[in-house]
């Protein structure tokens, strides 16, 4: 049954006599349920011919046709030469032949969904050997087929207004959605799984025809603002360019660019690509750094690598082999110098792992990836885990609120009396302003920043040397605390004990994120 409704009957057969296929004069007359469009090509023609013969046949037709049958024939001699040629043409042409192809969708709702076609998808799923539970299928189609669309609307509309009808272009069923209509299903039977509205598994199938590139072209004349070069697009002829040119073209200057109807091609679209992609997968962690000479990430500098292994490394490094990504992300709550030691329960980390292949694991899985990454000397990760995107905004928000806990061994010139150290020990929220360090300048924007140091602890080792356990706001530079940055950190160690005071050794102690959970050994 084609659930096309009796008010759109002169639009699908102007339609249909004109070069349109029967999946796309479905579209344009709002038939908004998949079952039609499933029905193969010969039987759906066949179905949609005899739809249409009371139009044409002996009782009906001219003369013979009943009143009201009648008036809506002669309708059609108030419209223009285009619309007559058209319906001139459906009565001479022979109505058992259906459109080569398809001046709507350029073939995709004809060939391009048939079992060969699902069978090409078939084994390009194969052979990328991704885990999937469920699927969606996106679909590319050539920015051209809306300038087409646009046209059969245009005719489509006016044929409604006869007979005081409205067609809203909103109404008609997307091309997009129509072929996946069609597919989707096929797809799903050979895979034994669902196809659903969103999923974390894409097909995509991406469309083009040169033979009809240049439809659109004449947009760029009447409305040249809609369509600017960008550096990350080949043509200005996008999709988006194209929707907000037909926005905004009058309908007569578009009719006499664009005559209905839209001449059919002798080519089909063509296939260009066929998609796999699998939604980032997130996992979690902690890690200790043991190493002072290990970056958190690869250091470069002018091309030259300076160290051979980084933290990020050595995580992503399993991760990858495991999820069988492309590529990947890292990040963590904040960040240690290459020569600092995170120590404690480790600092929060995540991993986006994009596109990846293999996404099935379990929690003993997750245990031996950790084991693995942990064979290192100089690093250790726990709480590995699987978690989702929404849930790694828990590791940055209100970062500079969370506090940092350190030790740091110092220096410093003059020798160290105990009323020094008491000095320190009783300080409890000490206020200190922080310029941007000169070391991160050529990373970091000037600026003076506001900082809080809630405790600090002291220990005496010599009478130059001293340890130093501070609780800090996150965000606090603790070098440029202890030795003053040359005056842009003030107050300081240095100024607090007046001396000059320096760092030797900087240990993290406590990231205090809560984040992510804490895992049974």
């Amino acid at each position: 049954m084609l659930l096309i409704e009796e008010k759109y009957k002169l639009v699908a057969k102007a339609l249909f006599h004109s070069g349109t296929c029967p999946r796309c004069v479905l579209r344009v007359c709002c038939v908004g349920f998949p079952t039609p469009y499933r029905l193969p090509y010969k039987e759906l023609t066949e179905e949609l011919q005899k739809y249409l013969e009371p139009l044409h046949g002996d009782t009906t037709d001219g003369d013979n046709a009943p009143p009201n049958k009648k008036a809506k024939l002669e309708g059609l001699d108030g419209c223009g030469s285009e619309v007559q040629n058209a319906v001139k043409k459906m009565q001479d042409t022979d109505a058992t032949k259906a459109p080569k192809t398809c001046n709507l969708c350029l073939g995709i709702l004809q060939n391009l969904c048939e079992t060969e076609f699902v069978i090409k998808i078939l084994h390009k799923v194969q052979s990328s050997e991704y885990e999937f539970k469920d699927f969606v299928v996106s679909v590319s189609l050539p920015a051209q087929l809306l300038v087409r669309e646009h046209c059969a609307w245009l005719q489509a509309q006016e044929e409604m207004r006869k007979l005081d009808r409205v067609l809203e272009k909103g109404n008609i069923i997307q091309l997009k959605d129509a072929y996946k209509w069609i597919l989707q299903p096929m797809i799903a039977k050979e895979f034994g799984v669902q196809a659903v509205s969103k999923s974390t598994f894409e097909v995509g199938v991406v469309f083009c025809h040169d033979e009809t590139e240049e439809d659109s072209h004449f947009l760029a004349t009447k409305c040249k603002d809609c369509f600017k070069p960008t550096k990350n697009k080949q043509s200005i002829f996008t999709r988006m360019a194209v929707i907000k040119a037909l926005d905004k073209i009058r309908d007569d200057d578009f009719r006499l660019q664009f005559p209905w109807p839209p001449t059919s091609p002798k080519t089909l679209c063509d296939l260009v690509d066929i998609q796999c992609s699998h939604a980032p997968v997130f996992v979690a962690g902690r890690y200790n750094k043991y190493s002072r000479t290990l970056p958190q990430t690869p250091w470069v500098i002018e091309g030259e690598r300076k160290m051979e292994s980084s933290v990020e490394e050595l995580i992503t490094e399993q991760l990858m082999a495991l999820f069988k990504a492309d590529s990947f992300n890292f990040s963590s709550s904040g960040r240690e110098d290459v020569d600092v030691r995170t120590l404690g329960r480790g600092r929060p980390f995540a991993v986006e792992l994009l596109n990846p292949h293999k996404v099935e694991f379990t929690k003993q899985d997750m245990k031996d990836l950790q084991e693995k990454i942990n064979r290192s000397d100089k690093i250790k990760v726990r709480d590995l885990q699987i978690v989702t995107r929404e849930a790694i905004s828990h590791m940055k928000e209100g970062e500079e609120e969370k506090t940092k806990c350190y030790s740091a061994l110092l220096w410093t010139e003059k020798a160290i009396l105990k009323e020094d150290l008491e000095i320190l020990d009783n300080a409890k929220e000490l206020e200190i302003v922080q310029k941007t360090p000169l070391r991160v300048l050529h990373r970091r924007p000037l600026a003076g920043r506001l900082r809080l140091i809630h405790t600090m602890r002291t220990e005496y080792v010599d009478e130059h040397h001293f340890r130093l356990y501070l609780k800090t706001q996150a965000g606090t530079y603790i070098k440029e605390f202890v030795h003053g940055d040359f005056g842009r950190t003030v107050p300081n160690i240095g100024s607090l004990m007046k001396t000059t005071a320096d760092i030797l050794e900087l240990d993290v102690e406590s990231v205090d994120v809560d984040w992510p959970p804490a895992l049974d050994d």
